[in-house]
């Protein structure tokens, strides 16, 4: 009898244990969810911008922001290694140019924040404007925080065309998979999120 009461009780603490993880992710979960479609607040004046590409509206975002005078300097990371400013930003207005840097090495979000590590460190920033997606943005703010940690992020999410309709189960599919993603940046540097070219 005491074996069987032994093995309720062990049998019972695991279905606590299993049901407590399950909250404290649908509740995590929830407040993702929320964070990811909150429209976004004016970030105070920076030093820098960066805008992690990947998605829609990021890069039209963060030069409308260096227009506005939200940052002194713009990096757009991730960017291909045939895509040229011009292309870009064909109507950017004279003299912006020379404010923007293309960074051409990130492949991950792992490898943006070590590309804007670099860029902010060569620039002596000590402010930075986060561009991405509402639903990237808590992963980017581990990783960035975690490479640049004396220095002040403010994030500016976007919102791609997919969270402004009614959810597919594909948008699902990619918020639960963003959130995943998010807990394991938390957890500390993923190796399987950073490609080879990230890792420096």
């Amino acid at each position: 009898m005491k074996k069987a009461g032994f093995r309720w009780g062990w049998w019972r603490a695991v279905g606590l244990f299993l049901t407590a993880c399950i909250s404290l992710f649908v509740i995590g979960f929830g407040l993702f969810l929320r964070s990811a479609l909150r429209a976004p607040d004016l970030p105070p004046v920076s030093d820098g911008i960066v805008a992690l590409t990947g998605g829609n509206g990021r890069v039209e975002t963060s030069l409308s922001l260096l227009e506005q005078g939200r940052g002194h300097l713009l990096l757009v990371s991730g960017v291909d290694p045939k895509v040229t400013l011009q292309e870009l930003a064909p109507d950017l207005p004279v003299g912006l140019s020379e404010r923007i840097t293309l960074g051409r090495e990130a492949t991950s979000t792992a490898g943006n924040a070590t590309e804007t590590k670099h860029w902010v460190k060569a620039n002596k920033l000590h402010s930075l404007i986060i561009v991405t997606a509402g639903y990237h943005m808590w992963r980017a703010e581990v990783e960035i925080g975690r490479m640049l940690p004396g220095v002040r992020l403010s994030p500016y999410p976007v919102q791609p065309p997919a969270m402004k309709r009614p959810f597919t189960r594909g948008t699902w599919n990619l918020l639960v998979r963003e959130y995943g993603k998010f807990l394991l940046a938390c957890i500390g540097p993923v190796k399987a999120f950073r490609h080879t070219v990230d890792a420096t």
